[in-house]
């Protein structure tokens, strides 16, 4: 089978979930179309470091005055001259009044505290004032106010943050935390320029501002979503009474609406048998609980979820245990789905016969589907969270495996993107994401690692190009949070905002909540006197709203006990364009809103507005949808009663014993528990190490 190897487009720096160490960033080549069958090539590497330019003005080759500018500082011979020169041009900042210094003129990323102002001349060019605390920074915005203005809104957006570089200041004066603030900065004029030129005051996509004694919506699908952040006491104490009368676990999805999320988070403040969480732990969550006394757990997720709850319990010795899902039909998954069928099968067959080859396969999938391919391939499960460990645990161990990765199509392709970026790092920046590993053998691995090509989740289907124009346009300074299952657009929109910001994090559900709570602690920790916006861009499944605004609220309150105030954090819902209702009638004629909502007159209320609808149009799954309050409230109004038998429906999928042999269900855990293995000793086991090197042979 052909090898698929995706190069980049755009450079990054891995974030913490991948290794536990962010590393050094880099820039590949351009990112070329696939057609099937073909072999993608990895981009001529790019030089290990980022090289300083000291005369190189091309990048502001939109703007004479930025140009000359540039070369005045960057020619000046002596590095501290260099330094104070720029330190010069705050004098060229015209002054920004204080009233001016304000939450929406703040420039996100920035060490110091430092404040842009962007406005359109009567002529309809631009003006711009600022003003840091730090001189340097000052400095900075002195540049760009003396290098753009009167320059058009057009020509402001062509200017690329390689100006930073481009001024000659080495590291050791201007270190990587300042260069990336300088970036955002730029980021931060574009941003308020393209506001302008749509005559818009906010940016397009739905919000909440999250403070510490008030939650803010913008948008009707955002006020839907703060409609249950304070739940119904009524509702909490029925469910809080049918958990503990009859010892009922829950373990749920982070990926719930926002009433079931209200209802449990409150349950689970009062409750200990509540547990929310991604899919890895959801099994290991129901374990602990039947092992404090519950006889019954309630799964809040898709069929594969309840289905690894029950093999998992199974395994565990507690068949005794009810496992219950919130639906007598099935709750689907379209990525579980996709590899139920024949083509996923064609796809393993090929590995087949192929020297040292395994399966590495996302545990959002059916467990018939883990046991029938580990009868093809060795097979080991992986979650968003491990999967680049997984990969490249197996290259150390299996110096020549031959990886089949499946059934996410994007998944797929951003790690063939992220191993590209990886091929032309130095040895250091590859070690800090396995030890093991150097250039080479990343390189090396390139042409042995395979995706499937035909499976994705609607939902992060729903974060493709148009989207992430506008992501790009409208939220450029802010910081980027991506699911590994997105498309590549918006993976490399988070990646890059790693790498040219330090503002950008790709990972599992976990990785984003936890990026979140991070920043927050840092702002926190920072405690600037004006206060603080921190802008995030929730690029996955809008359920996990409620656990990120509960997380950063209980934050910023015991920040605001400690008398910081000055706190605040917005969560932004990136839009899908098939949700969006066009009326004929377009807001935007100039066309600077683009992508999403270029063309488009927005209708207010859920079904256009904002773009977003319970359908999915805000990357919101339907079939999670399914879980509701009601028919949580319904299961649990049958167990322990006579109308128990009524559940059988509702129980997971039963599977039965193949020749007498292991029931399928028991061979669908073989994968999971291989990855379990690698979870608790950092290695491959020896016996699937043996079966990886000797089946195919």
């Amino acid at each position: 089978p052909q090898s698929i190897i995706m190069s980049c487009s755009t450079a990054a720096s891995l974030h913490a979930s991948f290794a536990g160490n962010p590393v050094g960033p880099r820039k590949g080549g351009a990112r070329r179309s696939q057609g099937p069958g073909q072999t993608r090539r990895p981009a001529a590497a790019a030089p290990p470091t980022r090289a300083v330019a000291t005369s190189d003005t091309s990048t502001a080759s939109g703007s004479p005055s930025l140009q000359t500018l540039i070369a005045e500082i960057a020619q000046v011979p002596d590095g501290n001259d260099r330094l104070k020169r720029l330190i010069k041009m705050a004098d060229a900042l015209p002054p920004l009044a204080a009233k001016d210094k304000s939450i929406a003129n703040r420039v996100m990323g920035c060490t110091n505290e430092a404040w842009i102002d962007v406005q359109l001349s009567a002529s309809g060019t631009v003006t711009l004032r600022g003003d840091s605390d730090a001189k340097i920074t000052a400095g900075f915005a002195g540049v760009l106010a003396a290098g753009l203005d009167g320059l058009t809104p057009a020509a402001v957006l062509e200017i690329e943050d390689d100006v930073v570089t481009a001024l000659g200041i080495g590291p050791a004066a201007l270190p990587r935390s300042r260069a990336n603030g300088f970036r955002n900065m730029l980021e931060t004029v574009k941003k308020q320029t393209r506001l302008l030129m749509a005559n818009a005051t906010v940016p397009p996509f739905p919000s909440l501002l999250i403070t510490a004694d008030a939650i803010t919506a913008q948008g009707s699908f955002a006020e839907s979503q703060v409609e249950f952040l304070e739940p119904d006491a009524a509702a909490v104490d029925a469910l809080m009474a049918e958990l503990s009368s009859k010892n009922i676990g829950i373990v749920a999805h982070f990926y719930m609406d926002p009433q079931v999320q209200g209802v449990l988070m409150a349950a689970k403040a009062k409750y200990p048998h509540v547990f929310i969480s991604d899919s890895l732990v959801m099994a290991d969550a129901a374990v602990k609980m039947v092992e404090a006394g519950c006889t019954s757990v309630m799964v809040l997720g898709v069929d594969f979820m309840s289905e690894n709850v029950r093999a998992i319990l199974d395994d565990a010795g507690h068949g005794d245990a009810k496992v219950y899902r919130m639906a007598a039909e099935d709750i689907g998954c379209s990525l579980a789905e996709a590899a139920q069928g024949d083509a996923y099968y064609n796809y393993l067959e090929q590995a087949q016969g192929v020297t040292d080859a395994v399966h590495i396969i996302y545990i959002n999938t059916a467990l018939d589907t883990k046991a029938r391919a580990n009868a093809l391939v060795p097979t080991i499960t992986c979650t968003s969270s491990n999967v680049v460990q997984t990969v490249l645990q197996a290259a150390y161990q299996v110096p020549g495996v031959n990886v089949f990765y499946g059934p996410d199509t994007y998944m797929g392709g951003n790690l063939a993107e992220l191993f590209t970026m990886m091929s032309t790092w130095t040895d250091a920046e590859v070690a800090a994401v396995h030890p093991e590993h150097t250039q080479q053998t990343i390189k090396s691995l390139l042409p042995r690692l395979r995706y499937f090509q035909d499976g994705t989740c609607m939902v992060h289907h729903m974060f493709g190009g148009d989207v992430c124009e506008t992501v790009k346009n409208f939220y450029g300074d802010a910081y980027q949070t991506a699911h590994f299952e997105v498309p590549g657009e918006m993976f490399k929109l988070a990646m890059a905002a790693k790498q040219d910001r330090d503002m950008g994090v790709v990972g599992s559900t976990k990785n984003i909540l936890d990026y979140v709570v991070d920043r927050v602690d840092e702002a926190v920790v920072r405690n600037v006197p004006s206060g603080e916006r921190l802008t995030f861009v929730l690029g996955t499944e809008t359920g996990m709203t409620t656990s990120i605004v509960r997380a950063a609220q209980a934050q910023l309150k015991a920040a605001a006990a400690k008398g910081v105030t000055g706190v605040a954090a917005e969560i932004v819902f990136p839009v899908s364009s098939q949700a969006i209702t066009q009326t004929g009638e377009a807001q935007d004629p100039a066309g600077a809103l683009g992508g999403a909502l270029g063309s488009l007159s927005i209708v207010p209320g859920p079904q256009g507005g904002e773009g977003c609808s319970s359908d999915g149009g805000c990357a919101s799954c339907p079939y999670m949808k399914m879980n509701s309050l009601a028919a949580l409230m319904g299961v649990c109004a049958k167990v322990g009663t006579s109308a128990q038998d009524l559940l059988v429906a509702y129980e997971p999928k039963k599977y039965a014993t193949v020749g007498g042999g292991p029931s399928i269900a028991a061979q669908g855990c073989v994968p999971i528990l291989h990855m379990r293995d690698f979870q608790n000793t950092k290695k491959f086991s020896d016996a699937f190490i043996a079966d990886i090197t000797t089946r195919g042979k």
